[in-house]
């Protein structure tokens, strides 16, 4: 008996640990990288509220933020592996979609883009309209070599509906965060910035900037082909979609998860739960949020109308890489769904 006990010990022992193994895996928290402009960029802000609200843990789930200059940097990001998933301009991943990069979009974060085309106050008496940026300084979100940055390609496209030709106008990287574009225009390193809120409005009322064009504004949009683009999405390489597609799923979930908290929720509950120092940033952040109510995608699902307003956007400014492009050949939205 006691001889069958011994043998028994070492299966039993084997088993506990296996057991106990399991268990520590199971409450381990799956790390997730997500690269993304900003910090605190309002066409990004989802993101940064994951893990202020816990909708990242709610999945089990460990979310960390790897914050650049702009979407086509955070691509570039991904596709180096430095992160799992990035949230850019869906202008931008189609850039590097035609460049023979793969990757795969899965959700939508944003309902309607804001892009500023703002111009240094003391600029004011020579620059009275787009054409007479000729000759200028233009910063955009900064892009990549293989992509280039949703900012870029609207500014391009305003210029040359100007008939201001690329070669018209110098291009420089603008980031994509109020300490990045605020320093380049008060520094005077550029005449125009085509930016974001909530920086742009804090900068016009602060005098530093006047607006030149605005998406927010019809006046602006009705001259720009796809208008109402799908922005910011959730976008992830085609191997990890292949080889880790519960990742996948997970991530998808909490930015679901985030998305729809957001929806049920006020301007001003969204501001206190990111937690700013800085009294002037949440004064413009709230304005802004309350002054956009339709920002953000209620529940991440991908529009086939809003698709279509991109597709149309994409050919409008790189036609040539357009040639042979297909959006629905990247849309992956098994997750997320999709409305009409």
């Amino acid at each position: 008996m006691k001889k069958k006990n011994a043998r028994l010990w070492p299966v039993l022992a084997g088993l506990l640990l296996g057991l106990l193994a399991a268990r520590a895996a199971a409450e381990t928290p799956m790390r997730i990288v997500v690269s993304v402009p900003g910090p605190r960029n309002i066409s990004y802000l989802p993101i940064d509220l994951i893990r202020k609200i816990g909708a990242d843990r709610a999945e089990g789930a460990e979310v960390h933020l790897r914050q650049v200059g702009g979407g086509a940097v955070a691509l570039q990001e991904m596709m180096m592996r430095n992160s799992d998933f990035t949230v850019a301009g869906l202008p931008a991943a189609m850039s590097l979609r035609a460049n023979g990069v793969k990757v795969a979009t899965l959700a939508a974060v944003n309902d309607q883009p804001l892009f500023v085309l703002m111009v240094r106050s003391d600029l004011r008496g020579k620059v009275k309209r787009v054409a007479d940026l000729k000759g200028r300084t233009v910063g955009v979100n900064t892009s990549s070599l293989n992509s280039k940055t949703t900012s870029q390609q609207l500014a391009e496209l305003v210029l040359r509906n100007a008939g201001v030709p690329m070669d018209g106008v110098r291009i420089v990287a603008a980031g994509q965060s109020w300490d990045e574009q605020s320093s380049l225009l008060k520094s005077r390193a550029a005449d125009a910035i085509m930016g974001d809120e909530p920086f742009a409005s804090r900068l016009r009322d602060e005098g530093a900037v006047f607006f030149l064009a605005n998406l927010a504004d019809p006046r602006t949009t009705a001259s720009i082909p796809g208008a109402g683009f799908l922005h910011a999405a959730l976008e992830a390489r085609e191997d990890l979609v292949d080889q880790e597609p519960k990742k996948v799923e997970r991530m998808v979930r909490i930015l679901r998860r985030t998305l729809e908290w957001m929806a049920r929720h006020t301007p001003e509950e969204i501001v206190a739960r990111l937690e700013i120092g800085d009294p002037v940033e949440r004064k413009y952040l709230l304005a802004n949020l309350k002054r956009h109510p339709r920002l953000y995608s209620p529940d991440g699902r991908f529009s086939t109308r809003q698709l279509m307003e991109t597709d149309h956007f994409f050919r409008a400014t790189s036609p040539d890489a357009a040639k042979g492009f297909s959006l629905e050949g990247m849309v992956v939205d098994t997750w997320a769904g999709r409305k009409p």
